[in-house]
């Protein structure tokens, strides 16, 4: 097996086993507050516990980023080696919570997927497809490293690629954000973990239907930088 095979392989079963992990916490978090099974509305959790569960998922990206940092050569590629393990982790956390709690039912089932800055919610398919996008821009880039070639995006896919990811973020927190406005729930996250209202307010909210109109537009121009640079790949080659 070749290095680079030999480490891409290394950093998947890293994240793979991280995922893992992360489905075990779950577990434990959906027996304490989801006995019958996860759904919406949300369980009140304590204030204490919902920090940490913001600080699990600060260290969790601070090991995908050091890792990524030591996983490649070039700001670029780290960027890239980052995204890879995000797409590995979250495609293998899926994977978990389905042999560990047969969850979920399918993927157009809701879930809460990240609680940092904001609460993001949406169906299981959404995210699984960000990260399958993640896994394949950094195969390219390490593919353009090796040869040689360019090894950045150029302006045109930086656009296109950080426009995409604005709107795939404002479609999985839409909801929130509007929830938060809407009852003038802006006071901070410690005013709100105080404010029973508040707290009833936001974990009683039961979403009804995902902003696939803001989505998909986003993904596709996530896909178009990510053709772009491919394409570019495809022509050296040539």
């Amino acid at each position: 097996m070749q290095e680079k095979s030999r480490k891409l392989l290394g950093l998947a079963v890293f994240a793979a086993a991280m995922g893992f992990l992360e489905a075990i916490v779950v577990v434990y978090l959906r027996a304490l507050y989801y006995p019958e099974g996860f759904y919406f509305p949300l369980a009140a959790m304590p204030g204490g516990i919902y920090l940490t569960e913001v600080l699990r998922e600060i260290c969790t990206l601070v090991m995908l980023a050091a890792i990524g940092w030591l996983g490649s050569r070039t700001p670029f590629t780290r960027f890239t080696c980052f995204l890879y393990l995000f797409g590995v982790w979250d495609l293998f956390y899926y994977l978990a919570l389905k042999l560990l709690l047969d969850w979920p039912a399918s993927l157009l089932t809701w879930d809460v997927l990240f609680l940092i800055p904001i609460t993001w919610i949406g169906p299981v398919i959404a995210p699984v497809l960000c990260a399958l996008a993640m896994i394949v821009l950094h195969l390219a880039a390490e593919r353009f490293l090796a040869r040689g070639e360019r090894s950045v995006f150029n302006r045109r896919e930086w656009l296109l690629l950080l426009a995409g990811a604005l709107f795939v973020y404002v479609s999985f927190t839409i909801d929130y954000t509007l929830l938060i406005f809407r009852h003038d729930l802006t006071g901070g996250l410690t005013k709100v973990l105080r404010d029973e209202n508040m707290v009833r307010t936001i974990t009683q909210f039961i979403p009804s239907r995902f902003a696939w109109e803001i989505y998909i537009p986003g993904l596709l121009l996530i896909l178009a930088a990510l053709l772009s640079f491919i394409r570019t790949e495809r022509d050296g080659a040539a």
